[in-house]
């Protein structure tokens, strides 16, 4: 596994880890089948339990396999409706509103941006009622000058890594010229 010397996690900017060709493998036997012991993980993939194993740890140690919260759809929660709230930030707060961000629980994930808005905030909420409350409180935090809300409509293309981990892992090919 080799190091790159960018942080954070989303879009370029990575957690300083990379993961090579066997990673990928068991990354993706792990994507195809979650709740795969390591043993089952290492039979499949023709490696040994203690590779698997040492992989593994390494990599939720790197941040590289994240929580197991983002598989549970909140509209099980109670939660159906799902908004992206851009927010422009005086720069100086970025901290604070942040920390204030954390403190409000249907913020579920917050991105910081470039172009004009700064944090790309996703908001989950019960209805158009609490969604309004929960874009109050987002705007009301220090730091926040102001913001936008778009509701989703409907998920088009889940969240999914697959075709890049086959790629990583060489099972698939690559198309010409991005080799």
């Amino acid at each position: 596994m080799s190091k790159v010397t960018s942080g954070g996690g989303v879009g370029g900017v990575g957690n300083g880890v990379r993961a090579d060709a066997t990673d990928a493998r068991i990354l993706r036997a792990l994507a195809k089948e979650p709740r795969a012991t390591v043993l089952a993980l290492a039979q499949r993939l023709g490696l040994s339990r203690n590779t698997v194993q040492a992989r593994l740890a390494r990599l939720e140690r790197d941040g590289v396999l994240r929580s197991f919260e983002y598989r549970i759809d909140p509209a099980a929660l109670g939660y159906p409706l799902t908004a992206f709230v851009t927010a422009e930030v005086e720069q100086r707060r970025l901290t604070e509103v942040g920390e204030a961000l954390g403190e409000i629980d249907e913020v579920i994930e917050v991105t910081g941006i470039s172009g004009d808005m700064d944090l790309l905030i996703r908001v989950i909420a019960a209805d158009a009622d609490d969604l309004y409350r929960v874009a109050g409180r987002i705007l009301a935090c220090p730091g926040i000058v102001r913001t936008r809300t778009a509701l989703a409509m409907r998920e088009l293309l889940p969240f999914r890594l697959s075709a890049v981990l086959d790629n990583l892992a060489g099972q698939a090919p690559r198309p010409k010229g991005l080799r």
